[in-house]
């Protein structure tokens, strides 16, 4: 089995890419799972099940940013599509969390960017661009050539290894090269390891204190005219 984790900011077609993706692949007699992970609704789950007949599940994260989430999940969810005997196991995260990579070491990394987000996207979304394997560029019908051409190279300078595919994913042009990517994809073999180094933070408002200020906190705090430091036992 191949693990895909899709991730991206909300409104770039992510859930539009990945039916194009696993129709494909289902029309070459390839068994697909797919897990949504959001944070208080989604219903991509629902439809996939619905159109393509295949084994499907969605997690809340709740109180947990999805990316965290995506990693408390995965050793079930892999056991889960194992059972259902598919080839591939899609992940489509939020990865609302822009310090941190939803993607394992032994698993294909997509990350889906609109170009009509702004020329500067690419340099604002941290790990969620750098670590993937695949930056699929969406709704490129709605900018002009020059747009396109400094979208791409903005990705390039954040990470100059990423492959760049663009595609019209309403109608499916262009995702024939990110199936390549799809099967190409090493078989999960072994535990997985998340990719890239979480940051290191203890963070007291994530648990609930609601104080303003930073005298207030403790773990990793950040003043507004200093660098965050640690303060605290």
């Amino acid at each position: 089995m191949r693990l895909v984790i899709c991730a991206g900011p909300s409104t770039t077609g992510k859930t539009a890419v990945l039916r194009h993706v696993i129709g494909k692949l289902q029309a070459a007699n390839k068994r697909s799972a797919f897990l949504k992970i959001d944070v208080q609704y989604a219903e991509e789950d629902e439809q996939f099940a619905r159109e393509f007949g295949m084994p499907t599940r969605k997690v809340y994260s709740g109180e947990l940013c999805p990316d965290h989430c995506s990693v408390m999940v995965m050793g079930d969810a892999l056991e889960w599509a194992g059972r259902e005997k598919c080839d591939f196991l899609f992940v489509e995260t939020a990865g609302m969390c822009l310090r941190c990579s939803p993607y394992v070491d032994g698993g294909l990394g997509i990350v889906v960017l609109e170009a009509t987000s702004g020329m500067n996207l690419p340099l604002k979304v941290g790990p969620l661009l750098s670590l993937a394997d695949v930056a699929v560029v969406t709704k490129i019908d709605r900018v002009s050539q020059a747009e396109r051409e400094v979208f791409r190279a903005r990705i390039q300078s954040v990470a100059p290894e990423v492959k760049i595919r663009e595609v019209n994913a309403l109608y499916g042009i262009g995702i024939d090269p990110l199936i390549d990517h799809v099967l190409a994809a090493p078989e999960v073999n072994g535990p997985l390891l998340l990719r890239g180094n979480p940051p290191m933070g203890t963070c007291t408002i994530c648990v609930g204190k609601k104080e303003i200020g930073w005298k207030s906190h403790f773990g990793v705090v950040r003043p507004l005219e200093n660098q965050a430091f640690y303060r605290g036992e």
